[in-house]
């Protein structure tokens, strides 16, 4: 029972940290990165269809994307949804493909994102304490159902405490790395 409620616990927190990953692929540094458009969403043929199912996006040079749609039907719906998306790049249609050219962020720029990166990682860290609290609630019924004794339970909370303290470390290892591609020019 201890060993499922740790598994689980960790479980989540590393979903947790996959999210926040994926979240901060999304998050223009000035270098082309395919996470940049992959949840863009598009209006195609009356669906909203996310990019990523629609073409195929890929880094031919440092500050450029090239996107292949699947169906040339598609061409102007994927350059609508990219310039509605508000990302801050410009968008071509060259033929069959698009080309999306990343511009130089500014400093100022740099800046910002850099607080709104602290920002989501506290709210990740909030996100892993709760899950912290849902493992010490879980052992906490155990211990109230006679089915773990206070020790076992001791032992457990000092298990998920370390599991808690790994991950959030991990959590500010990926924000820092982060920090700074946002502030290399």
């Amino acid at each position: 029972m201890l060993k499922d409620i740790l598994s689980d616990t960790e479980n989540r927190m590393r979903k947790a940290i996959e999210t926040f990953e994926r979240d901060l692929n999304s998050m223009r540094t000035g270098r082309a990165h395919p996470g940049l458009l992959e949840k863009v969403p598009v209006d195609y043929y009356g669906a909203v269809t996310p990019l990523q199912h629609l073409a195929a996006i890929s880094v031919p040079e440092p500050r450029s994307l090239l996107v292949q749609p699947f169906d040339r039907q598609a061409i102007q719906a994927i350059e609508k949804a990219i310039m509605k998306a508000d990302l801050g790049v410009s968008v071509r249609v060259d033929g069959t493909v698009l080309r999306v050219t990343v511009p130089m962020l500014t400093e100022e720029r740099r800046k910002d994102l850099v607080r709104q990166l602290r920002k989501r990682l506290e709210e990740e860290k909030v996100a892993v304490r709760n899950i912290r609290r849902d493992a010490l609630d879980q052992l906490k019924t155990e211990l109230k159902g006679h089915n773990i004794t206070e020790d076992e339970e001791r032992r457990a909370q000092s298990d998920i405490q370390k599991v808690t303290d790994r991950f959030i470390k991990e959590l500010e290892g990926v924000a820092e790395g982060r920090e700074q591609d946002l502030l290399t020019p």
